[in-house]
């Protein structure tokens, strides 16, 4: 069988099924894509994670055309984009048509204002599911927690955390494994 059908599919029901955005899907494409397919490696899925977060655009969408493009270049990126994009669209439209029709229904303020605290939830989840992934320990903690307080006290952009991030892992890369190589010897 083409993985083109289980791609769409995989990606289709995700985005079908998800509430909570590109975040609370993570967990849901990594299971099937890594755990249960073994089609990427972990580490991939983090690196790949890693430059979908840092792209312009929504991160659901991103991550799909990035997996798909690992795994079956631009057609697996249009089939995973697809599928992501798909149910969303779908769903919208439909809610477009008929939303004036129940927006002021007290059962459905009282649903979505239940829904809430499970989004939290569900972003919350893949969150340190990702810090455990990355290998966040004792030592470099501080990373993220500088990096959020900066953006949400000091209202620091999160375009020149990315860039001082990148900057940072390269000199790290070529200057920090040098030295250690150095010691070891």
């Amino acid at each position: 069988m083409s993985i083109y059908p289980q791609l769409f599919s995989i990606f289709f029901k995700i985005g079908a099924f998800t509430i909570g955005g590109g975040y609370a899907m993570v967990p849901l494409i990594e299971n099937e894509i890594v755990t249960r397919r073994k089609w990427i490696a972990q580490e991939d899925f983090i690196d790949l994670l890693a430059i979908a977060q840092s792209a312009p655009g929504i991160l659901a969408v991103n991550i799909s055309i990035f997996i798909g493009y690992k795994l079956r270049g631009i057609r697996g990126s249009l089939v995973t984009a697809l599928g992501t994009i798909l149910p969303s669209f779908v769903i919208i439209l439909a809610i477009a048509l008929f939303f004036h029709n129940f927006k002021d229904n007290p059962i459905v303020e009282r649903i979505f204002k239940g829904i809430r605290p499970a989004v939290v939830a569900l972003i919350a989840a893949p969150t340190f599911s990702m810090a455990k992934s990355a290998r966040i320990n004792r030592y470099n903690i501080a990373i993220p927690i500088v990096s959020a307080l900066l953006i949400w006290l000091l209202d620091f952009s999160p375009i020149w955390i990315i860039v001082a991030a990148g900057v940072g892992g390269f000199l790290w890369g070529r200057f920090g494994k040098s030295s250690r190589v150095i010691k070891k010897n």
